[in-house]
Order: C-alpha cells, then structure tokens, then sequence
C-alpha cells in the first residue's frame, strides 16, 4: 500500500495505546521528524508514562511543533489522538501554518493492542483503557475529513502496515529546480498586441508546433533561443479586445514548456462562471464572456472545456531558483511562501484588504511589501502602478497596459525591466494611474522609518565575502548609541570602512615594523605582485557626490541636503561647518565633471574612500587634550631635569650616566612633539585641506571591487589632476615580490618616506580581493615609521626594553576584526548598489560600529 504526502505536512497518528504508532513513525520516518508525547512526558517529568505530566508534555510537544512547521519542516506526531478535542489544537496549528494535515490512523483489533501492552513492563494499566480507545477511534473515523484532515488513511489490518511505503511528493508550487533564466510578465487582460510585442522585444521567436496548430488553439507560441523561460503573472483575461488569443498564446506556450502562468484573480472568476456559479458578470468578464459566446458553435463546448481544464491546472504561486525568486498574481508573505492552503491561495490571487473602502470604491490594500523581511524576491502584479519600484525585495510590475500603461516584463535573474507602451486607452480605469509628483521611491519613502528590532540584540549576517559574520548583543547596543546620537542622516550611510592591521612585528634593532614582514605575508598565500601605497596622516572620510541635487535626492531619497556628504569611519558629518562643507563638496564634483568621470562611468553618484588632511581638521580636540599635554609635560620636566643634572657634572659631580638617561628622554620628548606637529595645521578655509582618495567604492550598477588597485589610482590620479590644490594623487609603487631586487626598492622607498617625516605606508595585493586557501586574503596591512609610532605608543616606546615587550603584541583579533568589517563593507555596497531596502544595507553598517566596539588594543 502507498501513502503519498506532500513534502510539507502535520502528520497526525491515530491509534489506541499499543497499536504500533511508534514503531510505525520510527519505521516510515527520520528521528527528528517524530514528536512523541511519550517522549515529551519524559522530558518534563523523566517518566514517559507520568499521567500527571500529560498537560505539561503536550504543551512542549505542541511548542516544538510549531517551530519545525514555522520553519516548513514536515512533522511526525505520535500520539494516540483518538479524542477530537485532542486533534483539534493541531488541525489548528496546521491551518496556522498552511501546511496540509494528515491523519494516519492504526485502526487494529482491541485484543491485539492489549496482548502488546500486557508485554510492555512499562504499561501496567487495564484493558479498559484499550477499549476506551479503540471505541473512540471508531467514533471519529468517519468525521476526520469533516474536521480538517485534507488526506485520511486507515490501516486496519498488521498485513496493511507490513505492507505501507510512504512516497513524499513535493507541493505543487514547489518549482525550486527551476532556475531560469525568467521573463516575469505583469497583468495583461487580453492585450495580446503588446504582449506579442514585449515577447519579440524580449528575444522570443514565434512559431507553431504540430500538437498546438489544432483548430481549438490555433494561436503561436514563443520560445527563447538562449532557453528562457516566460512567467505569466495572471489576469489573462478581460477587459481587452484580444482575449482568447491571449488565454490561447499562455496556454500553448505553458504547454510547450517555455512558460509557467499562475492564476489572477479574474482566471478565478471566469472559471467560477463557467462552472455554472452565480458570479456578477463585471470589470471586463463580459468581455470574455462575448468572445466565447462568438466561436462557432462546434468550437464552443470543447474550447469551454479545454479552457476550464487549463484554468483549474494553474497553481496558486511558485518557488522558484532554490527559493530565491517567489512569483504570485497579488504577492505572497514570507510565512505563506511555498505553503498550500485555501488562506494560501486566497492571498495569492487578491492580496490583503484593511477592509476599508477607498474613495472610488475600492478595497484599500494592506501594505505586505512594506513589512516583507523575506530573503526571495517576490513578483507580482494585481495593483497597477504607474511605474515598476522595487520595495524591499518585492516589485509590483502591473502597470496598467489595459488602462493605457504600459506592459511590463522584468528579466530575472537581471533584474532588468524591459515595457512595451499600451497602443490606447482600452478600458477607462475607476482609478487613475497617477505619477508620483516626488522624485523618491516607495522604497526610499518607507525607509524615512527605520526600526530598532532590525539591529538591536545578538545577530548573524551572511555576506558574500564572509559566510556568516556575528554581532554580540552588547556591541550592537553600542554601535546604537553611536548612531543615534552622532551618526549622520542614516540615508548616506552606505558604507564605513574597515580597521586595517598592521603588519608582524620585525625584529630589526630599533623597529617594530618593517616592510620585510609585510612582503612575507603576502608571499606565503602565493600573491606574487603588490602595491605600496603612501598612508597620508589624515582621517578617514567616505566622500558621496551625486552628479546634482536631483541625482541626491533620487538615488539616497534625501531631501534639501545638497549633493553629497563628507563622513568619517564612525558615520559622523566630517565637517561642522555646512558652508565649508558644501564648497568642498562642489570642488570635488567640478573635478568630475572636469575629468570627465560622470560620462565615463555612466553614473550621476560616486562613493569615495579617501584621507582627508591635515589629521588637526577633526583631531584637534584629541591634540588638545591628550597629544600635546603629554607633549608640553614632557619638554619641561625632562629638559629642567637635564638643566639641573648638567649643573650638577659641571661641579663635578660623577651623573654621566643618569645625565646621558635624561638628555636620551628629553630627545624622545622633542620627537614626539615633532612628530604629531608634521600633521597638523590650522584651517580657516578650503585652501588648507586635502583630500586624497583612494579607492572608487561604488558607482550606479557598480561596486568596483572587481578592478585591481593600480586600476583605482589610475582613474583617481585623473580626478585630481583637474584639481591639484584640493586633491591629491596617492604616490604608489608595485612590487613583484618574486623579485628581491623589486622588494630591496620597496623597503627604500618605504624609508624615504618615513625619514622625512611620513606616517609610513599601505601594502596591498594588486588585486582587490584575493581568495585564499582559508578564505578571502587580508585587503591590506599597514606599515609605519618609527618616529609616528612614537605617536601611537609614546615618546619613550623606541627604548630597547619598551621594544621588547612591544613585540608581544597579538594581531590575530585585530586581522579577524579587519576581515570581517572588510567583508560587512563590501556586503553593504553590493545590497545598496542592488536596490536593496536601507534596513539591509544598515545591517552591514551597523555591524561594521558595532565591531567596532570590541575590546582591540586601539593602537594597532
């Protein structure tokens, strides 16, 4: 005997106590599908046969049931449920759910129970019980449908059991072997011109098969030449002046296998008419309706009934390419996707009304998408909108072609809208399709609220670069203060840039870090050219420009915030004076329209990674209160020290050696102050700053991590060149480091920067990313001079025993943290460059602060 059940069920047992349930479920299905109320008696009171602990153990049962069908995981309930009221709260949980139940009742002679529990040490009651049982099982079986169970299955015979296999079969709508490539086409109802248009448009190729030129469906079908696919969103029907041809040209191309059609709600009223229903015969139906009645007579019956037969064979929706890609008439919830129900269906085809009515009579839709936190991206139609706006990974591509929109098509997985304009007015739509008057999306409108359940409390981020990537609770609530109290608008913040690590500790007498151990980390994974990049002692600023004000508000969806904005690595506003900000900003953006970069790059935004100098421009409260105090402490009390104890050797007291100490120290002093004076400056006005970038991040359509760094200060080198006093080009050099003559020269040139005062410098692969035997490589690791170092551990850290112990130093959390910023970074770029919504973007970017509040020597 053969049991089929759809791969997403409740499967309920029902049976008297020593029917062989158990061994039944342990038999047919996997240990942790099984839920037994046995085993739940046990966990709750370590006796499985504890009566007392019967309430408690169907409450865990029932607790863990609901997680496994919450997260579609087909379910095993081993119990003896021969009551309704027992059956009754899981029926419920499978209508929650949307998952099909199914009863599988043991339905085995009252002698035969008994005799197995009489064998059983552990089962000491009477008969009585079994025949309780047994007479309530009798009662219920001919109500189990009646109650809800979709598929009932009675095995009342040992040869029955022996004798079950059990087949799982995926749900209908389950297409997730389906990887397309797809061309998603919206609402159509009855525009067969355009829609034979936007196929051709499309790359479809017309033709007839042998079994489709049929007097019945005498229509063509289309098929890719590269393989693609068509989906057909529903609402074939009514309303326009080609009705049939268009129901024709679905039905032979689903038929033929090019295409896949879910239902609309106007296939699920035509069919309710044709199968005789009292349905009132409006919104276009009438139309449909004429071209039937006008087919000749002979043709009318069998096309009616080849009609019905295709209409009742389309499902409610599709998953589709692993589950990535949901396509529904009306849209789909994530708790409903890949689920069958008549709640299920119902969503599919009409969507979810406020039951409020708006002022043209119709429903007011509830708004799912802009609650949708779903990893598919869900397709659909059934609202016309003027134009197609993703919102949060959904896309509504209904717009409107019957009502003189135009009809669309999205190509997956492209992302690509491609519409063919409607040839007129075919039917005067009750509400107007109305433009937005605003230049900003649905999306950007609803991310004017962002909230705080999607960052707060322990989180996992998956990223490309990086699998999984975890925020402890502790630093998200961190990482919330800063950006609540100093970030600035959150609609710029697209990207924080990573920590960067240093490199291994050298052992050369009088350094600690050297460019030899930068080389040598990178030889061992098998990188055989770098690049040495100058570090320039600044701060760290994300530079966004838009092309103009309009490109600002609507690509970021700001409002009266000019073209662009200067950050730092914490996402605060660089600047605190607006005016100088806003004319650093337009120097910036003359230099791209000067060199050419907004044509070049095809872009109206860029987002730049750059050093903004001097370091005093944001650090001057960090010199104030920390740099120079130790500096000033220091000159005085050494240099009166050194004064007194040469006075005392000039009387000829034997100090040499406590004078040589102090006059060392008093040296040290004077180098530290040196040191942090290189980078500061005052600035009064935009002729004392300079920017130098680095990297392009992204650019519409683009995050240029796909280009090697000669690439980047190549392009950069050409901005700058429009605008020497503002922009500076980063002096850098390749080195092959299969050469060590090519290594002797970067280690040179590295000492004459840090000799005449510069911080040091960066040492990247050529390429941006590198994939290594463990993952991705570190993106860069920096090497600095001896005398900034004395800035970074004090004046006295060159001393030989500081030397020593600062060599202990550990950089394994300090790479993890720089990786996994690096990868959070990248992650977020890529989602903002796909359209995705801003809460996704910001949880890379709240990641990156929140990271940033792990303990790590600061130092580093």
């Amino acid at each position: 005997m053969k049991i089929t059940i759809p791969e997403l069920s409740l499967i309920i047992l029902i049976g008297a106590s020593g029917s062989g349930k158990s061994t039944f479920a342990h038999k047919h299905f996997q240990p942790f599908e099984i839920l037994s109320s046995d085993f739940c008696r046990g966990l709750v009171s370590n006796n499985e046969n504890s009566q007392s602990a019967t309430k408690d153990a169907f409450e865990v049962l029932r607790f863990i049931a609901e997680k496994r069908l919450a997260a579609a995981k087909l379910t095993v309930i081993d119990a003896t449920n021969v009551q309704m009221e027992d059956r009754k709260p899981l029926l419920q949980m499978a209508r929650q759910y949307h998952c099909f139940a199914i009863a599988i009742v043991l339905d085995l002679p009252e002698e035969l129970c008994h005799e197995r529990n009489q064998q059983r040490s552990d089962r000491s009651f009477g008969s009585h019980v079994v025949r309780r049982h047994t007479q309530m099982l009798r009662r219920s079986l001919r109500n189990l449908e009646k109650e809800g169970f979709r598929y009932v299955y009675t095995l009342n015979s040992l040869e029955k059991i022996e004798s079950v296999e059990i087949e799982r079969q995926p749900l209908w709508n389950n297409l997730k072997h389906e990887h397309g490539p797809f061309d998603i086409i919206g609402d159509i109802h009855g525009c067969c011109d355009e829609l034979e248009v936007l196929l051709q448009q499309l790359g479809y190729e017309k033709g007839i098969g042998e079994e489709l030129s049929s007097t019945l469906w005498n229509a063509p079908t289309y098929q890719h030449p590269q393989g693609r696919k068509v989906v057909f969103l529903g609402d074939l029907v009514d309303r326009g002046t080609r009705i049939l041809d268009t129901v024709k040209l679905v039905r032979n191309m689903v038929n033929a296998g090019t295409a896949l059609c879910v239902p609309g709600n106007h296939e699920n009223k035509l069919l309710r008419k044709l199968r005789g229903k009292n349905v009132r015969v409006n919104h276009g139906l009438e139309q449909t309706l004429n071209e039937i009645e006008a087919l000749p007579d002979q043709v009318r019956e069998p096309f009616t009934k080849e009609l019905q037969k295709f209409l009742d064979s389309l499902i409610s929706h599709y998953l589709l390419d692993d589950g990535r890609l949901v396509v529904a008439h009306a849209g789909m919830k994530q708790e409903m996707q890949g689920r069958g129900s008549g709640a299920v269906r119902e969503f599919a085809l009409y969507g979810e009304s406020t039951g409020e009515i708006d002022e043209f009579g119709l429903p007011i839709r509830y708004n799912w998408a802009g609650e949708y936190r779903g990893e598919a991206m869900v397709v659909y139609g059934h609202t016309p909108v003027p134009e197609a706006e993703w919102l949060n990974n959904t896309i509504d591509i209904d717009t409107g072609c019957v009502f003189g929109g135009k009809l669309t098509a999205l190509r997956y997985p492209e992302k690509e809208l491609v519409s063919v304009a409607a040839a007129r007015v075919y039917c005067e739509p009750i509400k107007p399709l109305v433009e937005n008057a605003t230049t900003r999306t649905s999306q950007q409108e609803l991310d004017d609220v962002l909230y705080i359940d999607d960052v707060l409390g322990k989180r996992i981020i998956n990223t490309r670069l990086k699998s999984n990537i975890t925020i402890r609770e502790e630093n998200a609530i961190a990482a919330l203060e800063v950006m609540s109290r100093f970030a600035t608008n959150p609609k710029w913040l697209i990207y924080l840039p990573p920590t960067m690590s240093p490199v291994e500790t050298s052992q050369l007498t009088g350094f600690l870090e050297h460019p030899t151990q930068a080389f040598l980390y990178y030889q061992n994974p098998g990188i055989t050219e770098v690049v040495c990049e100058e570090k320039h002692m600044g701060s760290r600023a994300v530079v966004i420009i838009c092309r103009d004000v309009a490109a600002a508000e609507k690509r970021f969806g700001v409002v009266d915030e000019g073209i662009g904005i200067c950050y730092t690595r914490t996402g605060r506003r660089f600047f605190d004076d607006s005016a100088l900000e806003a004319e650093f900003l337009a120097r910036v953006n003359a230099a791209l329209f000067q060199s050419d970069f907004w044509s070049e790059f095809q872009t109206d935004w860029v987002c730049l990674d750059c050093e903004l100098m001097p370091w005093s421009a944001k650090a001057q409260g960090l010199l104030r209160e920390q740099y120079a105090p130790v500096g000033v402490a220091s000159r005085v009390a050494l240099n009166d020290a050194v004064s007194l104890l040469q006075q005392a050797s000039d009387r000829g007291v034997e100090i040499s050696t406590q004078l040589a100490h102090y006059q060392q120290r008093a040296e040290m002093a004077h180098q530290y102050v040196n040191a942090y004076r290189r980078y500061c400056w005052p600035v009064t006005d935009i002729s004392e700053l300079k920017l130098a970038p680095f990297h392009i991040l992204a650019t519409e359509n683009a995050v240029h991590i796909d280009k090697d760094h000669r690439w980047h200060l190549e392009q950069i080198a050409k901005i700058c060149h429009s605008d020497p006093a503002l922009l500076l080009a980063t002096a850098y050099k390749v080195i092959n480091l299969t050469d060590p003559s090519s290594q002797a020269e970067g280690v040179h040139w590295w000492e004459k920067l840090t000799e005449v005062g510069g911080e040091g410098m960066v040492v990247k692969p050529m390429d941006f990313i590198v994939q290594g035997s463990r993952g991705i490589v570190q993106p860069a690791v920096k090497c600095r001079g001896q005398e900034y170092l004395r800035i970074i551990y004090g004046p006295e850290y060159s001393t030989p025993a500081n030397l020593q112990r600062l060599r202990q130093r550990g950089l394994s959390h300090k790479r993890s943290l720089a990786m996994r910023e690096f990868a959070l970074g990248v992650e977020a770029l890529e989602r903002f460059v796909a359209h995705s919504p801003l809460r996704r973007v910001h949880e890379c970017v709240f990641g990156i602060l929140a990271l940033e509040s792990e303990p790590v020597d600061p130092r580093l």
